[in-house]
């Protein structure tokens, strides 16, 4: 799956290059939306759901809003806000 955020299968937050795990940033109903638009990027077990309360992206309210925050950025880079509002229904800039 294509990341717009990465070029490389590699922890977004590390740079790990082995035991990752597709991240989709934007889940649940949204789920779809972030595979069709490349809303995804690769983390290792540790920042994806194995290092405990505050650091993994499962348990962090902070590093999720990072990468929500980043993907958002990069996507508007070719797209408008009101575009991502449509897709994702929320603004996190």
């Amino acid at each position: 799956m294509k990341s717009i955020l990465q070029e490389q299968k590699e922890c977004w937050f590390c740079g790990k290059q082995f035991d990752l795990h597709l991240h989709h940033i934007y889940p649940g109903a949204n789920r779809k939306v972030s595979d069709k638009n490349g809303f995804v990027v690769y983390l290792c077990a540790y920042h994806h759901n194995l290092g405990g309360n505050g650091n993994c992206v499962h348990q962090c309210k902070r590093m999720d809003i990072e990468l929500r925050r980043a993907c958002q950025k990069k996507f508007e880079e070719t797209h408008s806000k009101r575009d991502f509002v449509k897709l994702i229904g929320r603004n996190y800039l």
